[in-house]
C-alpha cells in the first residue's frame, strides 16, 4: 500500500491551505483555489434537518451534515476523544450508524492519510456537534464536506449523552437516519415504523463486502524481514503500515482464499485481519483456518481475527450487549499483573468457557467485564487479540505484537527449539 494519498472522488479536491501566521484558521478565509466546488458545498443559505428513529420507537430531531439521504443500520457508540477520520473509515464500522460520546467532532478536520481504508464505511455519523470551523494545519476539509461527498448522512445536535446510556441499558439497536432540506421533509412517523423492522446487518456477510477482491502485494522491493500473508476481513490501512514499517512483505489476499491460494505465496506468518459482524457468518474462512492451523505456521488474529481463530479451533463467540467500541479498554495479561491499555472495536467476542477441552487458552481478559481479549494454542504458534495492536486510533502500547509476532517467525526460520518467552522480548 502506497503511503501517499488514496484515491478521492471527483467532486473531492485538495484545499491548499497557507501556513501563514496572519491566517486565522478559519476554513472560510481560504481562498477558493483547490476547495471544493460550488456543486458540491451546496447554497450556503440550504440549512439541513435530520431525523433518526431507533427500532424501540425512540425518536430524535436534531440539525442535518454530511449528505441528505435516509439509510438504516445498527446504531453504536465509540467512547474515542480522538481519531474520528479512522473511526469513519474503518472497515469494521460496516452496516453500522457511528454515534462518537465526545461532544466535540472535527474540530481538528480531515486529512485522507489518517484513512483506514480508502473511503468511509459507516451507513451514518451522530454526533452532538460537528464543527464547522477546523483548526489544524494537516487538515483538508470540514467533517460536513467530507461526508456530503462520500454521501453519509449526519446528525448534531442531539443529546449523545442520553442516547449512550440508552444503548448501554438497553443494549445496541436497529435504526434509520434521515437528512433532508426544509423542502423535502419525510413522513416522520412512517420512518419510526420502518425503524422497528430494519434488517440486522449482523446477519450477512459483511466480510465479503470490504474484503480485496484481488491480491495485493505491499513491500515488494528488496528482501524483506519475513513474508505475510494478509487475510483480509476488512484490514485496517494501519495493520499494513505496522508490518511493511518492520520490513515485513505483505501479500495481502481475500478472505475467501483457499488454503492453496494462500500457501501458493509461501508464507512465513499469516494475519488474520479485523472486520465487521459476526465472525459465524463466514464459515468459509473458518475452515479455511482449520486447515492453516494444521500447517503450522505461526498465526496472528487481530480482532474477527481473534473469534475466527477461536471458532476454528473449537471455541464459541457470542454477542455483546453494547460491544467494545473505544481507545481506554484495560487488558490483563493472564498470569501477571500486567494490564495494557487498548483500541477496540468490536460487537462480538469469545466465551470464556467455550475453550475448555480445546487446543486454546486464554492470553488477556478485559478488566472493565472480564470478557475474552486474547487467546492462544497451547503449543502451536498461534494467538489471537481481541483489541487493536496498530492502535490508529488509539495509544500504541500493545504495538509490540507485531514485533514479537515476527520474532517468533524468525526464530522458528532459524530452528531455535528453545520456546519463546511470550511478550518478554519485546514487550519493553
Amino acid at each position: 500500500m502506497s503511503e501517499g494519498l488514496v484515491p478521492l472522488p471527483n467532486n473531492l479536491r485538495w484545499r491548499e491551505e497557507p501556513h501563514s501566521k496572519k491566517l486565522k484558521s478559519n476554513i472560510a478565509t481560504l481562498p477558493e483555489k483547490g476547495s471544493l466546488t460550488n456543486a458540491n458545498r451546496g447554497p450556503k443559505t440550504e440549512e439541513k434537518l435530520a431525523f433518526l428513529a431507533l427500532e424501540d420507537g425512540t425518536a430524535i430531531h436534531g440539525k442535518g451534515f454530511g449528505a441528505a439521504g435516509t439509510v438504516s443500520g445498527e446504531v453504536v457508540f465509540n467512547t474515542g476523544m480522538v481519531g474520528y477520520t479512522e473511526a469513519i473509515t474503518d472497515p469494521s464500522y460496516k452496516g453500522q450508524i457511528l454515534m462518537q460520546t465526545y461532544p466535540l467532532v472535527g474540530n481538528y478536520g480531515v486529512n485522507p492519510k489518517h484513512f483506514e481504508s480508502d473511503r468511509p464505511q459507516i451507513q451514518g455519523y451522530v454526533v452532538h456537534e460537528a464543527c464547522k470551523q477546523p483548526s489544524h494545519w494537516s487538515s483538508r476539509w470540514t467533517i460536513h464536506e467530507f461526508l456530503n461527498a462520500y454521501d453519509v448522512p449526519g446528525i448534531e445536535g442531539i443529546d449523545t449523552r442520553a442516547l449512550t446510556q440508552k444503548i448501554r441499558v438497553h443494549g445496541v439497536m436497529k435504526g434509520i437516519l434521515s437528512v433532508y432540506t426544509l423542502d423535502d421533509q419525510p413522513d416522520f412517523n412512517r420512518l419510526i415504523e420502518q425503524a422497528r423492522h430494519v434488517p440486522d446487518p449482523n446477519e450477512e456477510d459483511l466480510v465479503a463486502r470490504v474484503s480485496t477482491t484481488v491480491p495485493r502485494l505491499h513491500n515488494p522491493v528488496g528482501r524483506p524481514r519475513s513474508r505475510i500473508v494478509l487475510i483480509d476481513c476488512g484490514a485496517k490501512n494501519s495493520i499494513i503500515r505496522c508490518l511493511v514499517s518492520r520490513g515485513a512483505q505483505v501479500v495481502q489476499v481475500p478472505a475467501s482464499s483457499t488454503v492453496e491460494d494462500i500457501m501458493r505465496s509461501q508464507p512465513e506468518g499469516i494475519v488474520i485481519s479485523n472486520g465487521p459482524g459476526d465472525p459465524k457468518k463466514v464459515p468459509y474462512l473458518i475452515e479455511t483456518v482449520t486447515k492453516l492451523v494444521d500447517e503450522r505456521i505461526p498465526i496472528l488474529g487481530i480482532c474477527l481475527g481473534n473469534q475466527i481463530i477461536s471458532l476454528a479451533l473449537g471455541g464459541d463467540t457470542y454477542k455483546l450487549k453494547f460491544g467494545h467500541r473505544g481507545q481506554n479498554h484495560p487488558c490483563i495479561e493472564k498470569g501477571t499483573n500486567r494490564c495494557y491499555i487498548t483500541s477496540q472495536n468490536h460487537g462480538f467476542a469469545v466465551r470464556s468457557e467455550s475453550t475448555r477441552g480445546t487446543d486454546l487458552e486464554i492470553s488477556f481478559i478485559n478488566a472493565n467485564d472480564n470478557t475474552v481479549e486474547g487467546i492462544r494454542h497451547r503449543e502451536l504458534p498461534v494467538e489471537g487479540v481481541q483489541w487493536h495492536p496498530e492502535s490508529s486510533p488509539g495509544p500504541h502500547d500493545t504495538e509490540f505484537m507485531f514485533d514479537y509476532f515476527l520474532d517468533l517467525i524468525r526464530r522458528l526460520d532459524v530452528g531455535c527449539n528453545q520456546p519463546l518467552e511470550r511478550l518478554e522480548s519485546v514487550r519493553r
